[in-house]
Parts: C-alpha cells; sequence; structure tokens
C-alpha cells in the first residue's frame, strides 16, 4: 500500500461469517474485515480496490496485523480496536482517522424516523418519540452532504477550496450548537450518546476540512461489504477456518471487480483460463483495472 491514501473499513457482528469447527459440530461467528481504497470521488489516478480479511473474532490486533506496513489516512467508524492504529509515534508512519459522517447522522436519524413513526402509527403499533433536536442535527448535517455532492469528481484541491468556503462554517457552527444542545439534556439521554459521538472526534470529523482526498464517509467500504449479509442465508457455514479465508480471498476480487465496473464472472472465467500459462512476471497484467483496459483495446 502507498502512503497517504485513505482506507474505508467496516467490520461488525451483522457482517460475520459462522464457522462449523469442531467434532461435536459446535458454531464459531467469525468477521470479515473490509478494507477498500477508493479515489474516484477526488478525480484520483489510483483504481478502487477492496480487500477482505477474516479472523475468528473482532479484537483490535487483527487491523493492526492488516495495516502494520501501511500508513495514510483511515476513515471508519468509532470501534475501540482502530485506537491502537492512531498512535502518533506509530510505525513505520502514523494512521489519521477521519470520522465517518454516515455513522454520525444515522445515530441522530433513528431518533428522529418521522416516516417511520408515521408508518407505525398507520398500522397502529406504538412509535417511539421523535426529537426535534434529533431532527434539527440530521438538516445539519444533510447540509454537509449536499456541498460535497455537488464537489464529487473534482480534484482534491478544487474540493478542498469549497469546502473551506462553504463546509468549514456549517462545522463551526453546527459544533457551537451541539455543545448548547447537550447541555439541555441529560448526560444519559440517546441524543447525549449522539452528540457526544462527534464532540469526542472532533478532529476525526473536521479531518475533510484539511485535505481534500477525504470523503465524508465510508459508505464505499460499506457497500462493498453488503455482498456478506445478502449471502450469508445461502451460505451460512464457512466449514474452518481456511474456508473463511477463502472466502475472504473470493470477495476480494469480486468485490475489485465490481467498483471497477467489470463483470465479476467474466473476469475470473477468462483469468481462471488464462492464468497456469501466464508469465509469472505479467501477472499484474491480469489484475481487473488493467484486465478491463485490454478487453477495450480489443474490442476497438
Amino acid at each position: 500500500m502507498v502512503d497517504g491514501l485513505s482506507l474505508g473499513i467496516p467490520i461488525g457482528p451483522m457482517w460475520s461469517v459462522t464457522d462449523k469447527v469442531g467434532c461435536a459440530g459446535k458454531t464459531i461467528t467469525g468477521r470479515l474485515w473490509d478494507y477498500v481504497r477508493d479515489d474516484q470521488p477526488f478525480g484520483g489516478n489510483d483504481p478502487p480496490s477492496a480487500v477482505f480479511y477474516y479472523s475468528r473474532d473482532r479484537r483490535g490486533d487483527h487491523p493492526k496485523c492488516h495495516l502494520a506496513a501501511w500508513s495514510g489516512i483511515l476513515q471508519a467508524d468509532a470501534y475501540g480496536g482502530y485506537n491502537e492504529l492512531y498512535a502518533p509515534n506509530r510505525q513505520p508512519g502514523p494512521i489519521l482517522e477521519a470520522g465517518c459522517f454516515a455513522h454520525a447522522r444515522r445515530k441522530f436519524f433513528e431518533l428522529a424516523d418521522v416516516e417511520g413513526a408515521a408508518r407505525k402509527r398507520s398500522r397502529g403499533e406504538k412509535t417511539g418519540i421523535v426529537y426535534p433536536i434529533a431532527l434539527e442535527a440530521v438538516q445539519k448535517l444533510d447540509a454537509l452532504f449536499a456541498i460535497e455532492r455537488d464537489i464529487n469528481g473534482k480534484n482534491s484541491a478544487e474540493r478542498l477550496a469549497v469546502r473551506k468556503a462553504l463546509s468549514a462554517p456549517l462545522m463551526a457552527e453546527l459544533r457551537d450548537w451541539l455543545h448548547v444542545q447537550l447541555n439541555k439534556i441529560s448526560r444519559n439521554h440517546d441524543l447525549a450518546k449522539a452528540i457526544n459521538y462527534m464532540l469526542r472526534r472532533w478532529d476525526a470529523f473536521t479531518r475533510f476540512l484539511d485535505d481534500g482526498r477525504v470523503c465524508l464517509s465510508n459508505n464505499t467500504a460499506e457497500r462493498a461489504l453488503r455482498c456478506v449479509p445478502l449471502g450469508r442465508k445461502s451460505w451460512l457455514f464457512c466449514g474452518s477456518d481456511r474456508g473463511g479465508q477463502r472466502a475472504a480471498v473470493a470477495y476480494s476480487l469480486i468485490q475489485t471487480c465490481r467498483l471497477n465496473d467489470i463483470e465479476p464472472q467474466a473476469w475470473l472465467a477468462d483469468v481462471l483460463t488464462r492464468i497456469a500459462d501466464h508469465p509469472v512476471s505479467r501477472l499484474h497484467e491480469l489484475l481487473p483495472w488493467h484486465w478491463r483496459d485490454a478487453q477495450l483495446a480489443l474490442a476497438a
């Protein structure tokens, strides 16, 4: 990996892989760690790619091992297992945390789900409380996302200039507003937890104001991981740890193809046919983005 790249990581119980092990048929819930690089939002030259790793648990030792030789900008949720990655004296270089606004917004959205409450009322179901503070927070965050939609695909310098002019004032206003609201509510209230989620990581959430490459969320990585829960009912068990590792390899290849707008089945069918006779020194030619360029050249 190259210094300075931005990666997104999602990992959580809802994306677990169940591994059936032992003669007694005991099952354990394994994990898939999803790392995605996507430079398309800021017009970068490096192709998007995804890599999955399997583990038996979700201890912080795993991302520490996965990223041992890498430094750059890491965008993820606030899982405590990532904390050691952000140590200032880390070697071979620092990893800078970028906050995910999608995770922050979700906490407020769940408390301001007006449409969901209306649907429940129409069905005669019990509804939760819709908090005006949460609704206003969602609106303030949506204003930031609206700015991002307008600058998507522009180079990092252009994105940064717009953010300095438009997003920075909104972020300053948001911070002051969050402090005011926090003083109005109980420290144990769900709203207080949602507010503190942002305030305690404010440096990470303002990272995008200093670097035009940083996105507002790691949704690209989240989308790349959707293949696991979508298919989990069809392939519930991996059979062994090696099965989990093989699944991670397959997911890495398939999702990298999708990120590059390549049909995975077409790529796999062609590469598996040719790879045995392909020179080892030229294996890079079979990477999805090089393969796509070669196919386009042949078609032309």
